[in-house]
Order: structure tokens, then sequence, then C-alpha cells
């Protein structure tokens, strides 16, 4: 199967996971699973945690990486791959300068359009919501839009998940 970037991005509790996961399916059966989150959170996450692992067929393999995300999809020999999600990935980066943070982001998205198999990519929209009131989540916000718009531009399709409805918006 030949290279091909998907970005599906949305709110919270839009669909997203599960219809990455119902594209990923379409890849074959050799399909990587790339958790951003820390099996280690605290209970509520495990418990979503748990709930999307349901949702995966079992075969598939999860491996939690949160911040070499560019590295381990250049290691993967398989027929596609989510990574689930973006937005924890920024997070991790959030310490970093931001040239320093932009570079990674660039480094993961152009690995995850050149690897030779499909990779859906899944981000939280930051763009339709308040200001944050804190400085941190303000810093959150405009580098998650940036990675956002990055990932976009870079993708060959893009998906905005509204009530678990997929609407394509380029491709």
């Amino acid at each position: 199967m030949l290279s091909r970037l998907i970005l599906v991005t949305g709110g919270a509790g839009s669909g997203k996971s599960r219809f990455a996961v119902d594209l990923a399916k379409t890849f074959g059966e050799r399909i990587a699973f790339v958790a951003t989150c820390m099996s280690g959170a605290d209970a509520e996450m495990r418990e979503k945690i748990d709930a999307h692992r349901r949702e995966r067929p079992p075969h598939w393999t999860t491996f939690e990486n949160r911040l070499d995300l560019a590295r381990l999809l250049g290691e993967l020999a398989v027929h596609g791959a989510v990574v689930d999600s973006m937005s924890l990935f920024v997070a991790g980066l959030l310490d970093e300068d931001g040239a320093r943070r932009r570079s990674q982001v660039e480094d993961f998205c152009g690995q995850a359009a050149s690897v030779p198999f499909p990779v859906v990519i899944v981000t939280d929209e930051v763009g339709c919501g308040l200001a944050p009131e804190n400085a941190a989540g303000r810093k959150f916000r405009e580098a998650l839009g940036w990675a956002n718009q990055h990932a976009a531009v870079r993708a060959d399709e893009v998906y905005f998940m509204v009530a678990g409805l997929p609407m394509k918006i380029k491709g």
C-alpha cells in the first residue's frame, strides 16, 4: 500500500478515534496503534483507554509512545498506523522552546507523510472554543493550532468530526 496521510480532527467526544479505527481497518491486517496517552494515567483516563482498546481489533499492535513518533513510524513494518493523538504529543512538547517544538512536529508529520503505508493522525480541534483563561492553556492552544495546520497542509485527506459524523474537508 502506498503512503497516505489522513488527519482526523474535531472536538472532544466527536467520534475521532472510532472513525480513525474504522479507516485503518481497511488498510490490511497488520495495523499499529500508537497511543500517546500513557496507561498509567488517572482512573477516568484508564477507563477511556480501556474503552478505546475494546473498539480496536485485538490483533493490532499497540505502542505507547508520547514523544518519539517520527522514529517509531520509521521503524514500523505494517499495513497502516493510527496515531491517537497529536494533541497529547504536542502537550508533551510544551516545555520545549517554540523552534524545537515546531521541529519535532515537522519531523513527525514529514515521517507520517513518507512512510510506505497510510497513517491516520487523530487530533483535537482547538479553534472553535473560547480563549483559555490561563497562559498555559493559551500556549497549548497556539501550539496545537499550529501543529494541526502543519499536519493539514501535509495531509492527503482531512476529516472534521461533528457528532460522530465525518465531514471530508480535504482530499
